[in-house]
């Protein structure tokens, strides 16, 4: 059975890049679960804030189950704590290859300082110790990847062709 790709990994590693230039190489649909979650409920900050993280998750799941199961394989970017909410791990281990892009603590330090956004669970001025400490929590889930690329100092377009080579090499099509 085909099967979609997804791009797991901790916020801003570039999930949502690599998985836009994946989709255009690979002439396949391209979804980003934080996008379909603000188009049907509103901003992100605002539904961790308003209604918590465990109803941003329900909301999430709902977005990559709809996705995994009504439409052709694509490429799907996934939010950084996608892999924390149970019923999201068992549907993507059936239905998906996953993908951990892998950066370290300091990249995405340093990649939160140049972004406009802010990311709930770290605030307005995220630390490297908040970054750690969160990305210890999360990496035992980014583990069970089927395939982890370590991205740093790599390109988009080298990450983008080391996934291609893995998805060859695996005979994997979607």
């Amino acid at each position: 059975m085909k099967q979609h790709i997804a791009l797991v990994g901790f916020m801003a590693a570039g999930k949502s890049t690599i998985g836009k230039k994946l989709a255009r190489k690979l002439k396949v649909a391209f979804f980003d679960t934080d996008d379909l979650v603000v188009k049907e409920h509103g901003a992100v900050s605002d539904i961790f804030y308003n209604e918590g993280e465990k109803r941003f998750r329900d909301y999430e799941h709902a977005a990559i189950a709809h996705v995994l199961e009504d439409g052709e394989p694509g490429i799907v970017a996934l939010g950084g704590g996608a892999l924390t909410h149970e019923p999201t791990q068992k549907l993507l281990k059936k239905r998906a290859y996953k993908i951990f892009i892998k950066v370290t603590p300091e990249q995405v330090l340093e990649r939160l300082r140049k972004s406009l956004r802010v990311r709930p669970l770290l605030g307005p001025t995220p630390s490297l110790a908040k970054i750690k400490d969160l990305y210890t929590k999360r990496m035992p889930q980014y583990a069970h990847a089927d395939f982890v690329i370590e991205a740093d100092g790599m390109s988009t377009s080298q990450i983008v062709d080391a996934i291609v080579e893995w998805l060859h090499k695996k005979k994997i099509e979607i």
